[in-house]
């Protein structure tokens, strides 16, 4: 692995995605809404890609592969969540509402560093990519292709787990309910477990390639940011302010990502 490669390619990356919530944080700035920070952090990693795509020194038939699955990824959870949180641009979600009254009296100061940190962890998740796009082996693994074939299952998992949810939203009769429709029936957060299992697919990818096993921080991460930080705990505390015992009796009822995970957060 060319260490100078990968330096330049990240320091690039980290410019472009700096900038780009630098431009986030301005716009949330205005409206009040810090929430448009999600639909960024998922269209940076196409920004990456396309970088990598076009400077990184790999097989061309690799790049190719890895960047097109990251750039679809990143356009549909990106472009799925514009349109659920444009919806309500003047309403601030509630885990940021909440956000916002801890981090008073001067909130928007720690949402700076709070969305400039995300573009970090842009950088930082897309490590397997930047290992894939310097392997310059001139031919696909199985490996690889075995990786590609999980990175599908996971986004179409993930995309059918959106829709569930966005159509049980979408019913009246719904309101102040909670969504144990589908896959929301047997996890709590299959869009989550679909969402982990995506950067599994890319370390699985990454193994392909010199110093692949390095990618194991991706879904690390991400698991950890899911299960302990951002992702399940904020969103359950506001599943529970806003539909109280119905999501507790759910909590009961239903595992966090999928049978083998039993012990409710």
């Amino acid at each position: 692995m060319d260490n100078s490669s990968i330096y330049a390619l990240a320091l690039y990356s980290l410019v472009a995605c700096c900038g780009i919530m630098l431009l986030v944080w301005l716009w949330a700035h205005k409206i009040k809404n810090a929430g448009v920070v999600d639909i960024f952090w998922s269209y940076n990693f196409p920004v990456i890609a396309i970088i990598l795509l076009l400077l990184a020194p790999g097989f061309e038939t690799r790049k190719l592969l890895i960047c097109s699955m990251v750039i679809i990824a990143g356009m549909r959870l990106g472009t799925y969540l514009a349109i659920r949180i444009t919806k309500h641009l003047h309403v601030e979600e509630g885990r940021y509402q909440q956000l916002r009254k801890e981090w008073a009296p001067n909130p928007e100061r720690k949402f700076f560093f709070f969305f400039q940190f995300q573009a970090i962890s842009n950088v930082i998740l897309a490590v397997p990519f930047f290992i894939i796009t310097l392997n310059t082996t001139p031919q696909i693994s199985p490996i690889e292709y075995a990786g590609a074939a999980l990175w599908l299952i996971s986004v179409l998992g993930e995309a059918t787990a959106d829709a569930q949810l966005a159509a049980f939203k979408r019913d009246p009769n719904n309101k102040g309910k909670v969504c144990d429709k589908g896959l929301w029936g047997c996890s709590r957060h299959p869009n989550y477990f679909f969402q982990w299992l995506m950067w599994v697919s890319y370390f699985v990818f990454a193994l392909a390639s010199p110093y692949g096993y390095l990618a194991i921080i991706s879904p690390a991460i991400i698991l950890y940011l899911l299960l302990k930080i951002t992702g399940i705990p904020m969103t359950e505390e506001q599943s529970i302010r806003s539909k109280g015992d119905a999501f507790r009796e759910y909590q009961k009822r239903v595992s966090v990502f999928v049978p083998w995970f039993k012990k409710p957060l």
